[in-house]
């Protein structure tokens, strides 16, 4: 499934590269506070620090009068968690990758609304080394979430900033889980117990936004901002959450692309 949704975001690629305008990419990296929950290892909480970063990628297309733009975003996590006695360690990793359209509306000269979907595949793992039954659960998902978000920009004197704000929203999709007390030595001998499970808000409620700050110079900028990413669920009688808020720093970079019968 992975490599169907890395090909389908190679073929729009293709299928917008004599179509594209603008073209913004973003890099970003991210510290923060993490508080983590899975019953599958353990009953209780484990809170501690996370590393993130996150790349996007957004063009502007000559459909829908210029006003649709093709997105993709990579995002990957380390997390490192102890137990409230702080007599256990656990150590988390993450990444995700989605893609899709966002159809925007120019309110006026400084502000701007977009709205749109995301297709996307998320990758991660928790291992709390103290378990010598099960240490580490494996995580693994896709979906197809809503997408909105907006920008504004202004002056601080001379100095042109924009801000920018998106909040992702997974609709439906599906995911892999144990059930509470399976091993996966036992998923691995060929023992199926409902392992991939229909997510929805209701049983998977997750959500990510993004508040950025672009100090922007001739083509390229210096952004900064904050990242909330909360992920968790409720299957196979087993509770996750995984709940993150970083403070990201990076740059952004504006391209123009030049068609060739424009040269």
């Amino acid at each position: 499934m992975i490599k169907r949704l890395f090909l389908l975001h190679s073929l729009c690629l293709i299928a917008i590269a004599g179509l594209a305008q603008d073209y913004t990419r973003s890099t970003l990296f991210g510290v923060g506070f993490s508080n983590q929950l899975d019953t599958y290892l353990s009953p209780m909480e484990y809170t501690g620090f996370q590393l993130s970063f996150l790349t996007a990628r957004e063009r502007m297309t000559h459909w829908a009068d210029g006003n649709l733009s093709f997105q993709s975003l990579l995002q990957g996590a380390f997390s490192h968690t102890k137990n409230p006695a702080r007599t256990a360690t656990a150590w988390g990793g993450r990444l995700a990758y989605d893609a899709g359209w966002h159809y925007h509306w120019k309110l006026s000269d400084k502000f701007s609304l977009k709205a749109g979907g995301l297709v996307g595949a998320d990758l991660g793992f928790l291992y709390i080394a103290r378990n010598s039954n099960n240490p580490a659960q494996g995580r693994f998902g896709i979906d197809i979430s809503a997408s909105a978000g907006g920008s504004y920009r202004f002056k601080i004197r001379k100095l042109p900033v924009l801000v920018n704000y998106q909040a992702d929203l997974p609709l439906m999709g599906c995911m892999f889980s144990p059930q509470f007390g399976q091993s996966y030595y036992d998923i691995s001998q060929g023992s199926r117990d409902h392992n991939v499970c229909f997510s929805h808000p209701g049983n998977a409620l997750c959500f990510r936004q993004l508040l950025t700050f672009d100090l922007e110079f001739n083509r390229a900028s210096l952004r900064f901002g904050y990242m909330g990413d909360i992920r968790q669920s409720h299957v196979n009688s087993i509770r996750m959450h995984d709940l993150n808020h970083s403070f990201m720093i990076g740059y952004v970079r504006y391209l123009k692309i030049i068609k060739r019968n424009e040269r």
